[in-house]
């Protein structure tokens, strides 16, 4: 048995953030996200690998700040660049710095469809701007989406099936289809002919909750050679995937180049920046007919950071590392799972690693579920209920081997619910 941790000032001030902000703490942070009680919900510190929260517990952090962190915490390399454009040149201009040019002609030779790009800062930025492009493009409004997170702005709509807020009629305008079912794309295509903008997908659906799925054999070609015959623009949301699945994202690895693609989170190892690449014709509609501005898109210190993140990674060969241990993690979760009989799943690979539990009409697998993470936070592995995980560079052989351990110590406590 491990004891409950010691939560005390997490607590205390998600109680204080009651009473200025709303729900505390935005969206997914939240601690019905996780397991109530048991988590904490603020953090003090991070290092490498490692986060510790304002109790001075410290954990190995398998969710990687939901996904920017793909070489370590606080790594030197990147925030001493930063800190020099800080000192040296400032970052905050009435005019672009030059730092633009410089990360686009490296997104040019690595990603295969980026012809074109613009810069600027979270990942719903990037997916609303492609649609926005899309749409000027086709001269067409409605959207067909594969049902993942991909953003917060209206057009995403309904996230969660939380759409207050969310005008009925751009609702309507966003209809979602299955991944992995071309025949059901097929179907609203025909069904919504000459009405719509753009396909939009994650090479690598990730759905919140259930497993994570790769495409199966041919799905994505065929997906886009669909859109084509429609007139669509097809488009990747490669958050997840980009700077992670490799160099130059899901379209690289799956070998289908998408019309538009939009990058984010490990691009930056942090840094707040996001970006949608495509082909020249068509992001050639920012030059007149759509309108994409913002104070802080230019701000030079997160594109720093993007140049210096992109070329430790390749000088360090950081994915081929991550992908070697992450291998090894999940053949010792899966075994573990096999042996344990706790009726989990394990999908996502060695990149994307996440637990998930067997739907049953008693609906066992909740309580599976929270007492599974229950025991994994109390032995201080971070991960989450709804949420795969990531694996960063700066995962040491030995974070991994105890992340394992912990992993099987918490199935044997599970299977005692069953």
């Amino acid at each position: 048995m491990v004891d409950k941790l010691n939560l005390t000032r997490s607590f205390k001030l998600y109680h204080e953030a009651l009473n200025l902000v709303p729900g505390a703490i935005l969206g997914i942070r939240r601690p019905y996200n996780f397991v109530e009680g048991e988590y904490p919900i603020f953090f003090q510190s991070a290092k490498g690998g490692k986060v510790m929260d304002v109790d001075g517990n410290e954990y190995i952090d398998h969710l990687c700040a939901y996904g920017p962190i793909i070489i370590g915490h606080r790594e030197e390399e990147i925030d001493n660049a930063v800190i020099q454009q800080i000192k040296e040149q400032g970052f905050c201009m009435s005019l672009t710095q030059p730092v633009q040019n410089k990360l686009g002609n490296i997104l040019r030779n690595l990603i295969p469809c980026a012809e074109k790009m613009v810069f600027m800062k979270m990942g719903s930025d990037a997916t609303t701007a492609a649609i926005r492009v899309a749409r000027a493009y086709t001269r067409r409004e409605k959207i067909l989406k594969a049902p993942t997170y991909a953003g917060w702005h209206d057009w995403s709509s309904d996230v969660y099936g939380i759409a207050a807020g969310i005008p009925e009629k751009i609702r309507k305008d966003t209809i979602e289809f299955e991944f992995n079912d071309l025949d059901h794309a097929e179907k609203l295509l025909n069904q919504h002919k000459n009405e719509i903008a753009a396909v939009f997908i994650a090479p690598i659906n990730t759905p919140g909750g259930n497993e994570v799925e790769l495409p199966e054999l041919g799905y994505l070609k065929a997906l886009k050679e669909l859109a084509h015959e429609h007139g669509a623009v097809f488009i990747f949301d490669e958050m997840r995937t980009g700077f992670r699945v490799n160099m130059g994202g899901a379209q690289k690895e799956f070998g289908v180049v998408p019309d538009l693609a939009c990058f984010g989170k490990a691009m930056g190892n942090g840094y707040a920046i996001s970006t949608l690449v495509g082909k020249a014709e068509i992001m050639d509609v920012l030059v007149h007919d759509v309108f994409l501005s913002s104070t802080f898109f230019p701000n030079s210190l997160s594109q720093v950071a993007s140049v210096k993140t992109i070329e430790f990674m390749q000088k360090y060969k950081v994915i081929d590392t991550i992908r070697k241990r992450g291998t090894i993690l999940a053949k010792r979760i899966k075994e573990s799972i096999e042996s344990s009989g706790v009726p989990a799943v394990f999908s996502g690979g060695a990149l994307m690693p996440y637990i998930t539990f067997l739907r049953d009409e008693q609906k066992l697998y909740k309580s599976l579920r929270e007492e599974f993470y229950r025991q994994l936070i109390r032995r201080k592995v971070f991960l989450q209920p709804y949420h795969h995980g990531y694996i960063c560079y700066r995962h040491t052989e030995e974070d991994l081997k105890y992340t394992a351990d912990m992993i099987e110590e918490s199935l044997r406590e599970t299977k005692k619910m069953i």
